[in-house]
């Protein structure tokens, strides 16, 4: 007989007088897209493996085969779709499921973005019913039947075991991967070799474009004018993406991009100088940005015009220790964007380093001394920094240096930590109040801890201190207001910062 977690007895259905396995928190199988924040991202489990385990005897019975699935959920609730994340089997015994509603219960689940359907057989269903595979087959749910020897907590024990050999062998390829990369910048003819290296570990095509190429369209299949490249060519159309992709980032405006075409995923990596790393691959595993970020800035010091002794220093530290990061010290770093008419290279000095980058009109640098005003420059300056934080480093400096210009101030510096940062105040919170101008106070705080609280309405009923009918009415109120699909995740993110720069006090001008 299966069990729930928690049945002091075999049954796949909940013991009499217990409540059911519901809530917020997730099965301990592994990271999923609910993950906490700053955890490694684990590769999911394909169900297909999941059915080869034959000691679970799972069978596939309606839907598709092929899914991913990021974690596990059981659940006797007839609606358990707000306790779902995205990516999740959920396994039930259906002791809340009738015929008649057999279709409405796995619409809410495919619209939670389930991965699949793990039914239960006995004590409460002797079969699957037959109308749950038919509404599986029609929404495109996988459908899964779990015998009656199988415990639950057996199929989410396979499900971690599994993603924990996944992310083992992710992380040991990310590893392999990096060592190959620096064996292959010590070799005569440095960048060929990382880009032909690259290719071979993303089983992809690798391209070194220089600002012409970036600027240019592809030519033939394997060509861009201006170009380095390692690999097998994508087609002219994935040519084409891509080249359009690098125009993104060579100007600086993007650190990385990424898109698609067809199934070729695409991505740009900003190297400096104007330069793009451009890479052309099939289906992207979780490794593959950590391996690329790495070429990126092994091709970044290959390919920068900068002093030679400050190359080879941080170069032969990367190379030693296989680790980007390493190529610096611990810091704290400073990056300093510049705008002015004196000699880049005293600037360089005054602030006490040797690396710089100096633009048409512009000079970056990177010190890790903090930085004063300096005569004859307008400088922005960064929050401090550990050297794997740089690319956002840069960003901040250069929208420092817009503020120092704008306030005609010598220096200016990084305060505003995190997203909110990435929007000038003014900027910000006129969207802000253009987006929310229809909502008055209450269905903007109300609004406000509904997506606080994810939508739970118990919980954010409880947080305001009001009924949880009278949340759902404002929030429906507030839904028909601003005219926007609040079950879009675009729209909860933008509505919460546009609350959460609304709800600050404006800044005091310097």
């Amino acid at each position: 007989m299966a069990t729930l977690p928690g049945d002091p007895k075999p049954g796949n259905g909940p013991a009499a007088g217990s409540a059911p396995a519901d809530g917020p928190a997730r099965s301990p199988a592994g990271a999923g897209p609910g993950a906490p924040a700053g955890e490694p991202m684990t590769p999911p489990v394909l169900l297909g493996g999941l059915l080869g385990e034959r000691a679970l005897g799972l069978r596939h019975l309606a839907g598709p085969r092929a899914a991913e699935v990021h974690g596990v959920h059981a659940s006797e609730m007839a609606d358990p779709s707000p306790y779902l994340l995205g990516g999740e089997l959920l396994l039930t015994a259906g002791a809340a499921l009738t015929q008649a509603g057999a279709a409405a219960y796995v619409g809410r689940l495919a619209r939670a973005g389930a991965a699949a359907l793990g039914f239960g057989v006995t004590p409460v269903h002797e079969v699957v019913p037959p109308g749950l595979a038919e509404a599986c087959e029609r929404y495109g749910l996988p459908l899964v039947e779990v015998p009656p020897g199988t415990p639950f907590t057996a199929v989410a024990r396979t499900v971690g075991r599994l993603m924990a050999e996944a992310r083992t062998r992710e992380l040991r390829r990310v590893a392999e991967a990096q060592q190959a990369l620096a064996a292959a910048a010590a070799r005569p003819d440095p960048v060929p070799a990382v880009l032909s290296r690259l290719a071979a570990s993303l089983s992809g095509w690798a391209a070194l474009l220089t600002p012409e190429g970036a600027a240019g369209t592809a030519g033939a299949p394997g060509t861009t004018r201006g170009a380095l490249a390692g690999g097998t060519a994508p087609g002219t159309d994935a040519l084409d993406a891509v080249v359009a992709l690098a125009r993104r980032v060579a100007p600086g405006s993007a650190a990385t991009a990424t898109d698609a075409v067809g199934a070729t995923s695409l991505a740009a990596y900003a190297v400096g100088g104007g330069r793009v790393l451009a890479l052309a691959t099939g289906v992207r595993t979780p490794g593959d940005h950590t391996i690329a970020s790495i070429a990126a800035v092994l091709l970044t010091l290959l390919t920068a015009e900068r002093p030679a002794g400050a190359e080879a220093a941080a170069l032969t530290r990367l190379l030693l220790d296989g680790d980007p990061a390493a190529a610096l010290t611990a810091g704290p770093w400073y990056a300093v964007h510049a705008r002015g008419a004196g000699d880049p290279q005293a600037l360089a000095a005054a602030l006490g380093t040797v690396l710089l980058d100096p633009h048409e009109d512009s000079v970056r640098l990177l010190t890790d001394r903090d930085p004063a005003p300096q005569p004859g420059w307008r400088l922005g300056v960064s929050a401090p920094a550990a050297p794997a934080a740089l690319v956002t480093a840069g960003a901040q400096a250069e929208r420092a240096l817009g503020r120092a210009e704008a306030a005609r101030t010598p220096l200016a510096r990084h305060t505003e930590p995190g997203l909110a940062g990435l929007v000038g105040e003014a900027e910000a919170r006129a969207h802000a109040e253009a987006l929310l101008g229809p909502l008055s106070p209450a269905l903007r705080e109300t609004l406000r801890g509904w997506l606080a609280h994810h939508g739970n309405w118990d919980r954010s009923a409880a947080a305001l201190g009001v009924h949880r009918n009278t949340v759902r009415q404002r929030v429906t109120r507030a839904t028909e207001l601003l005219d926007l699909n609040l079950d879009d995740p675009d729209v909860r993110m933008e509505l919460w910062f546009a609350l959460r720069v609304a709800e600050r006090r404006p800044a005091q001008p310097e």
